[in-house]
């Protein structure tokens, strides 16, 4: 079923992922540069400051000697209207002597109450802070300067208070400025991300463009060498997985063309037999023991294609576990025992504990098919031998009869669907699914005529199997 929400686009994920952190990193650092170029404005309108109380402090003496020793200021205003960027901006000032008693300015200047910073940046007995003056926001720069006259010595406090206009100013329009260049710079880089995005992009956009315009069944490879490094694995992963599907689809088309091959002959047969049964051309009993005899060998047929599909589903579903092998040898041969009884075999069972990773359908399958056509091809009172022993890491079962074996050129060609080794023996699929099997589980098979002197003696049916070790 498929989800309520869209997946998001590898696009939009790129570009996301891009962008956002880019952005915030331009505010974070809008706003230091801010905060920054604001630090160098009130750095240097206090420079402003602070030479406007030096001018002050320059402009002061003392009057009178001795206990009537007082300060005295003659301070024209044009002394601070140098210190004035322009009418944008106010400057006032207060002196007042050490004890806070005011001598001259603006007496509603608050008087300082604070402390001389010890390692200020100018050198300098001044300090700077932030205040009110008539209603009004006010930066104050406080000066504490010796005055002296004759031999009489003082100290003098002078305020110099300045509006910020100026400075709210020149602060907007550094930040106007920034944001103005930061809008630049977030313009470019996602103009530049865009275009490497769409650039990266563009050999997925092309891929999904090729897998859309192809037919149902075109499952050729994918060109992953032409893709980018990252997009190659899912190009690799992408053709096993089509490499499968090809396999399933050609196994599915062989095996519709083989059953439909195969069951028509039959299906003809068991036609023709029943017409010539009707029309009397043959006895009723012999007739029906004809037609059981077809039914008998299109059932087999039927059974066998059935277990030839099972095959390739057990194969794709990989449903392995460890197992010991005799169990099912030993499972089968108690089966087949009256086929072994009928033919009065000289039997013998020899078996060792064998671990393989296996599926059990096709170990009892594998161990049925061999052992069901020793016995069918062994002559009566003849040898049959089974044995199953370890061979290093190999699990080997080795079925021995005493048949006629089996001519080289016949023996290649026994793995082959439906290339029966005797006439009226099978359907031919006994030992194409054995094969089957035994390559799914990792194994191999081989069919070897004995031999005494120039004469053939007998067939060893071999499997071998890989070991599972624990």
């Amino acid at each position: 079923m498929a989800s309520g929400h869209a997946a998001p686009s590898l696009r939009k994920s790129l570009l996301l992922g891009i962008l956002i952190p880019i952005l915030l990193f331009v505010l974070v650092d809008t706003y230091s540069l801010y905060r920054q170029a604001l630090a160098a404005v009130n750095t240097a309108y206090d420079r402003t400051l602070l030479a406007s109380a030096k001018a002050i402090g320059e402009l002061l003496d003392i009057e009178g000697h001795g206990d009537n020793a007082r300060l005295r200021a003659q301070i024209p205003y044009a002394a601070l209207e140098a210190f004035e960027a322009d009418n944008r901006s106010r400057m006032s000032y207060r002196v007042s002597d050490a004890q806070g008693n005011w001598v001259d300015g603006e007496q509603d200047i608050n008087l300082w109450r604070g402390q001389i910073p010890q390692q200020g940046p100018y050198a300098a007995l001044v300090d700077f802070y932030d205040d009110t003056f008539r209603g009004d926001a006010v930066r104050v720069a406080v000066l504490l300067q010796p005055v002296a006259s004759g031999r009489e010595r003082a100290m003098a406090m002078v305020q110099v208070a300045e509006t910020l206009e100026l400075r709210h100013t020149l602060a907007r329009q550094i930040l106007i400025d920034t944001l103005q260049r930061q809008l630049i710079l977030i313009t470019v880089i996602t103009v530049v991300v865009l275009l490497v995005v769409g650039r990266a992009t563009r050999p997925v956009r092309r891929l999904s463009e090729d897998l859309e315009q192809r037919s149902e069944d075109d499952l050729t490879a994918l060109p992953a060498g032409e893709l980018p490094l990252e997009i190659q694995p899912l190009a690799v992963a992408t053709n096993h997985v089509m490499q499968k599907l090809q396999h399933l689809l050609d196994h599915q088309k062989r095996f519709v063309r083989d059953a439909a091959h195969q069951l028509r002959t039959p299906l003809a047969v068991l036609k023709v037999q029943v017409q010539s049964a009707l029309r009397g051309d043959i006895p009723a009993r012999e007739g029906l023991e004809e037609i059981e005899a077809t039914v008998d060998r299109a059932t087999q047929l039927a059974n066998q294609m059935l277990s030839l599909a099972k095959v390739e589903q057990v194969r794709q579903q990989q449903d392995f576990a460890a197992m010991n092998w005799a169990e099912p040898v030993r499972a089968i041969a108690l089966d087949l025992s009256a086929l072994v009884g009928e033919k009065e075999l000289d039997f013998e069972l020899i078996t060792e504990p064998c671990t393989v990773m296996a599926h059990e359908w096709m170990l009892r399958e594998t161990v049925r098919n061999l052992l069901h056509n020793a016995v069918r091809l062994s002559p009566a009172q003849g040898a049959l031998l089974i044995r199953l022993a370890k061979d290093g890491d190999w699990a080997q079962l080795t079925i021995t009869d005493s048949g006629p074996g089996i001519s080289d050129a016949l023996r290649m060609q026994l793995f082959q669907p439906f290339a029966a080794g005797h006439m009226h023996s099978g359907s031919g699929l006994g030992l194409t699914i054995t094969r089957e099997m035994v390559l799914a589980l990792g194994g191999t098979i081989q069919l070897n005529n004995r031999y005494s002197g120039e004469h053939c003696i007998g067939l060893d049916a071999c499997v071998r199997l890989p070991l599972h070790h624990a």
